[in-house]
């Protein structure tokens, strides 16, 4: 029999490069986790921590992911939302509902319990503030990763985010296989650099 309720988040809708990311985290009625909250309000160092105490004390968590060619294939919308149905597909055993941050949700193909989003849900849904925890940990993680690939960006910094440290390097350089071509920033710097 399912039991709790499952929050999903996403991080990475508004960088310029690499993936979105996915999690949901299944917590019993009424669980809290200690110093989970939003993850826009913690530090790099605090939301690290805190993964493993998420991960310990939920009844089930997973992930999904859309790649960067799902992202310009699809949009970054449909992109976010294949990656929370991904992330939902990955769990060992349902929850018995599911909380959503934002306004829009996926179908969850194969999921029977209610959905519900919930505007602010970061903020106001335990499950949803570790979930987005997980997700930008995860996402972090996949930028350090990619800036050993391509260092001259600063994806290690920025994470992709469309700071003024990445444009200057993107006109610089020009995108690199990473970058999201469908967004407006990344067409304008293509033909630019050493990256075709």
């Amino acid at each position: 029999m399912p039991l709790g309720s499952g929050g999903v988040d996403e991080a990475g809708r508004g960088p310029l490069a690499g993936a979105v990311l996915a999690a949901v985290v299944v917590l019993a009625p009424g669980q809290l986790i200690s110093g989970v909250r939003d993850s826009k309000q913690l530090s790099a160092a605090r939301r690290e921590a805190l993964v493993e105490r998420i991960q310990r004390e939920a009844l089930g968590f997973a992930l999904g992911r859309a790649d960067v060619a799902e992202i310009d294939r699809l949009n970054i919308l449909q992109a976010s939302l294949l990656a929370m149905e991904r992330a939902v597909a990955g769990l060992s055993q349902p929850p018995a509902e599911l909380l959503v941050d934002g306004n829009r949700a996926p179908r969850f193909a194969g999921f029977a319990g209610p959905v519900r989003c919930l505007v602010g849900g970061d903020r106001s849904s335990p499950a949803i503030a570790a979930a987005s925890i997980l997700a930008k940990v995860a996402r972090d993680a996949e930028m350090i990763e990619l800036d050993r690939s391509y260092p001259d960006y600063g994806f290690a910094r920025h994470k992709g985010y469309p700071t003024a440290a990445h444009r200057a390097a993107l006109m610089r350089l020009g995108p690199c296989p990473a970058h999201r071509h469908s967004y407006a920033p990344v067409r304008l710097a293509a033909g630019r650099g050493v990256h075709p």
